[in-house]
């Protein structure tokens, strides 16, 4: 198998030629056939996370089909399309996870980051939170649904009955559950950075009843917010457009210091909340709502060899929607 590997923090990734995995009990191997660029590879690469595993292979918005089965694997055939999230692995035995709170798992693997991920041509994935795909849609497309669109939809979840729902930052992951909102009956707000025109004009494409600068007041005080951005500062300029009792949804796994704000912005019960992972079940709901949506994902591809070129793209917003590798 091919890779692009990140062998050191603040490096660019290098073309490797890696043995094949066989699957472990548990576990499948996976022939990738395109694999979504999101913003927390570029954390990961950037050293912004943790104590990431190093040499590793990063990507986490995988679609392939399965080409080897390990044992005490049900429910999944050879040659079946699957999708290979975030979260690659919990304990199954934490207080989180016996209380259907996975994504909080006290030992958990994510892939791409701990595990090695789908900027390769092969990944060996837990079966158990590998989601069949069916046959409808295609391959890219479907690509930044895996996380993108699953922790978009955790955070639409979390933002509650919302009506009038502001996105600050209008990237992949807002491209995606704007669409969502607005089959659910939403009316949906869009926040750009100051003076982007091109993507407050793809939000109002996309149905976005007002679109302008995240340094702008909206029209109309929201019912929530989720900032997809990982910009500390626009927590208090989303707790000012929001009304009483409304919710700000931090959607991102790595946010840059937040800026203090006085108490009376947050009183009169507005809430800060934020978003941590995805469980299998937001896949099983959000992934099988997908296909009635009929969402539409906007795509700039690159061959997989081409993955530093992405993630520049995707930093300096060279582009609108997901960035996809095809192998």
């Amino acid at each position: 198998m091919h890779a692009m590997v990140l062998r050191k923090i603040g490096e660019p990734l290098v073309w490797a030629e890696l043995p094949d995995r066989d699957p472990a009990a548990g576990e499948i191997r996976v022939s990738v056939s395109a694999c979504g660029v999101c913003r927390t590879d570029l954390h990961v690469v950037d050293g912004e996370l943790p104590d990431p595993k190093v040499p590793i292979v990063p990507g986490h918005e995988i679609v392939g089909r399965v080409t080897a089965i390990g044992n005490e694997v049900e429910g999944l055939r050879i040659g079946e399309r699957v999708g290979i999230p975030w979260l690659g692995h919990t304990c199954g035995t934490c207080p989180y996870c016996r209380i259907e709170r996975e994504n909080l798992c006290d030992a958990p693997e994510f892939t791409g980051y701990t595990r090695d991920g789908g900027y390769a041509t092969s990944v060996v994935a837990d079966a158990r939170f590998a989601f069949p795909l069916g046959e409808q849609g295609d391959d890219v497309a479907l690509a930044p649904l895996l996380c993108a669109g699953l922790i978009g939809w955790r955070s639409l979840v979390m933002a509650g009955d919302a009506g009038k729902l502001g996105l600050y930052g209008f990237g992949a992951a807002a491209h995606i559950i704007a669409q969502v909102a607005r089959w659910q009956g939403r009316s949906i707000y869009a926040f750009t950075r100051g003076g982007d025109t091109a993507t407050q004009d793809f939000a109002r494409e996309l149905g976005a009843v007002w679109a302008g600068g995240s340094d702008e007041a909206p029209p109309d005080l929201l019912d929530a917010a989720i900032i997809f951005a990982p910009v500390g500062s626009l927590v208090p300029a989303a707790l000012k457009a929001v009304r009483k009792g409304g919710r700000v949804v931090c959607a991102g796994i790595h946010m840059s210091d937040i800026p203090s704000f006085p108490y009376a912005d947050l009183w009169e019960e507005r809430q800060i909340l934020s978003v941590a992972n995805l469980t299998r079940q937001d896949g099983i709901d959000f992934l099988g709502l997908a296909p009635k949506i009929g969402i539409a994902t906007q795509t700039t591809t690159y061959p997989l060899q081409q993955a530093n070129q992405a993630l520049d793209d995707l930093r300096a917003g060279r582009f609108e929607g997901a960035a996809v590798l095809v192998p």
